[in-house]
């Protein structure tokens, strides 16, 4: 009487070449494929139905490794266990736990690089990375994210909740968002401790408004004149882009990505896309005299797309380039976007225009809503009368007491 169980041999497995399915015993069969591979199957019936599961390739077990298998599998169907969805959830389980294992540095690599293709301004996935890496990094950069609680972030953001507010608060909401996209890929649980309302608000003072509002400092709008007369005297790209930063009370990021396809100096405009804005709303900037000689001396050495070409192929002049220039100069108690309050300061204190014609030309949001739902022009016409003051404004200095013109150096 032929063996029911143990019916294969070693020998047989492998001298067997011919497709088709070979029966062990107990449910267990090697698998010939028509490309002559081979592999385990266990056949079982649960619940009225029959099932096949795989046990992996003749190269990965042997035999008596595959009746291993088959056994175990017998006993969970003993057991009324289906034993390919145990394998299934066992799987799941373990890749969770590997899950789960991923540090905040590794979670917070990731959220950047899933967001930043949205993001406007390229520098701030920069500004994400050095932020975490350099007041999480130290403290839980290198922890499982799910270790992640209230007493680590408190010692992450007390040092610095009151003396750097603006900083801590930009800190405690990039690690709220990172927890939470771990917590929607299933590597933490939980709440998050993150979270101000209802958590860190029991730990932490409130920060007040004015005490979180950054100030960049700022050249004494009357002292304009003098420094662009000291400018002009620098000599590179970063000089000349300070200069038009400047004269157009534009940002830093807005200057340094303008493109020759924005600017039409025949109608006197420079217009930038709403991707490129801070706002989100395309922004005509009219351009001065002054500001068109920039433009022009920029034109003699155009080298790419960029009105203000970096050091690098087809890049734009860096974002630090102005600030460099800046040190250099020795005027290391401003900063570039500081400038745009000197704009701001002026218009106030030497200018009757109405507020609302400063704010459309510095690119403002806004505020009042219902304000904004009925403002449907951009005042250029207004503006560009402003920013002609403007620019005279700046082509004048102080020489003992008498305000005389600026004389501009011959493009």
């Amino acid at each position: 009487m032929a063996r029911s169980v143990n019916r294969l041999s070693t020998k047989a497995v492998t001298a067997t070449t011919v497709p088709g399915y070979y029966p062990d015993g107990l449910g267990l069969y090697l698998q010939v494929s028509q490309a002559v591979s081979k592999s385990w199957v266990y056949r079982f019936m649960l619940n009225g139905r029959s099932r096949e599961m795989g046990l992996g390739s003749l190269y990965d077990r042997t035999l008596a490794e595959a009746r291993d298998a088959a056994s175990a599998a017998r006993k969970l169907v003993r057991d009324g266990i289906d034993p390919i969805e145990a394998r299934d959830a066992d799987r799941k389980r373990k890749a969770l736990e590997a899950a789960r294992s991923l540090t905040f540095k590794q979670c917070a690599t990731s959220y950047i690089e899933a967001h930043e293709a949205g993001w406007k301004n390229a520098k701030h996935a920069s500004q994400w990375t050095n932020t975490l890496e350099t007041y999480c990094g130290p403290v839980f950069g290198a922890l499982p994210v799910q270790a992640v609680d209230a007493a680590l972030l408190c010692k992450v953001l007390e040092p610095i909740w009151t003396d750097k507010a603006e900083t801590a608060s930009r800190v405690r909401a990039r690690i709220e968002k990172v927890l939470d996209w771990a917590m929607v890929r299933g590597y933490r649980s939980g709440d998050n401790p993150a979270r101000w309302r209802g958590h860190l608000d029991k730990l932490l003072p409130a920060l007040k408004k004015k005490n979180r509002v950054k100030h960049h400092p700022a050249l004494n709008y009357e002292r304009v004149g003098q420094f662009m007369a000291e400018l002009r005297r620098q000599e590179g790209i970063a000089a000349r882009a300070l200069e038009f930063v400047i004269l157009t009370a534009t940002r830093t990021s807005e200057v340094t990505g303008a493109r020759w396809d924005e600017i039409n100096l025949r109608a006197g405009v420079w217009v930038i896309s709403g991707s490129r804005m801070k706002a989100g709303q395309e922004h005509r900037v009219p351009l001065t005299p002054a500001a068109v000689s920039v433009i022009k001396a920029m034109r003699k050495i155009r080298q790419n797309d960029y009105v203000f070409p970096g050091q690098r192929i087809n890049e734009p002049l860096s974002n630090m380039a102005m600030l460099e220039l800046l040190k250099r100069m020795e005027h290391t108690d401003i900063t570039v976007h500081g400038f745009r309050s000197s704009f701001r300061d002026w218009t106030s204190e030497r200018t009757n225009y109405p507020r609302e014609v400063s704010e459309m030309a510095l690119a403002h949001t806004i505020g009042d809503k219902v304000e904004a739902a009925y403002r449907r022009g951009d005042l250029f016409e207004k503006r560009r009368r402003l920013m002609a003051e403007w620019a005279k404004h700046c082509e004048m200095t102080k020489v003992l007491g008498k305000v005389v013109p600026l004389r501009r150096k011959q493009a």
